[in-house]
């Protein structure tokens, strides 16, 4: 049996009794390390849930996903994943993989980003399509997330806003040149996710362009969310570019159309109440 088990958001105890249960009776268990991170390390995993942990990279998931699938037609084997196992369309592909090899899989599900943002007051119905915001290079700048972006806002629905991971990553020289030599870990904040919005926004006036999301759109910083330290932050899109919400993981909503109890929600994580006044927030139902 192949089990892929959500961890919740925060730390070892937010596995569920199921999931957990599930663990101690596998006899292998792989830690997927790339589409999110929990609070705690490694160890701390293997200590509450009284096992060893395998490391599973992005290139052992997506590269050698046989192998690892083929210990599960002889044993039990659990694949842990951050948040719900759904989260990531690689774990899809993996379960995809289980079935054609005729290995039987069971999915534990737990808590995720795309629930737990909840936590700030806005309706989860009230969602549109959430998108990824990429880190930016010197030579690659895309901007297809602003205009789902503003496309959810046209229709009136908040925007949830996945910001970037790099781990594990190769520079282009590396890559070319076959060294497995990886860059330090990188994870964008909300600051920067807001840095790039905001650019986005000027070239777009530029262009003769009238941005339906302006340096005054009241936003949605959260950092860390499900834990103990987890922070919210609510304000204009320019003051996300400079409000410090501390370590990763980070998350940005843009908002849509907002009923008045969601408004009130978001006044308790004000970073300055007067930006509630006079602005975005005539766009209230």
């Amino acid at each position: 049996m192949l089990y892929l088990v959500g961890l919740g958001l925060g730390d070892a105890k937010d596995i569920t009794v199921k999931g957990l249960e599930a663990v101690r009776r596998c006899r292998r268990v792989y830690l997927e390390a790339y589409t999110s991170v929990l609070t705690v390390g490694k160890e701390a995993l293997e200590e509450f849930y009284g096992k060893e942990l395998i490391l599973a990279d992005r290139e052992m998931v997506e590269q050698e996903a046989d192998s690892l699938l083929k210990e599960a037609d002889v044993c039990d084997v659990a694949f842990l994943v951050v948040g719900d196992p759904f989260g990531a369309t690689t774990h899809s592909d993996l379960v995809l993989r289980a079935v054609k090899l005729g290995i039987p899989y069971k999915v534990i599900h737990n808590a995720s980003i795309m629930n737990a943002v909840g936590c700030c007051g806005l309706q989860l119905y009230n969602f549109g399509e959430t998108v990824s915001i990429v880190f930016w290079t010197d030579t690659w700048k895309p901007e297809s997330f602003f205009d789902k972006i503003e496309k959810n806002r046209q229709n009136g629905m908040h925007t949830l806003c996945l910001l970037d991971i790099k781990v594990k990553e190769q520079s282009l020289e590396n890559l070319m040149k076959g060294r497995k030599i990886y860059e330090a870990p990188r994870y964008m904040s909300v600051n920067q996710a807001a840095e790039q919005l905001l650019a986005i926004i000027q070239n777009r006036r530029l262009q003769g362009e009238k941005p339906e999301i302006t340096e005054n759109t009241i936003c949605v910083g959260l950092a860390r969310v499900g834990a103990p330290d987890e922070k919210i932050a609510s304000g204009t899109l320019q003051q996300m570019s400079t409000v410090e919400l501390g370590a990763p993981l980070h998350s940005l909503i843009v908002t849509g159309t907002m009923h008045p109890l969601e408004l009130e929600m978001l006044k308790l994580f004000s970073v300055d109440s007067s930006s509630f006044e006079n602005n975005e927030c005539e766009r209230t139902t």
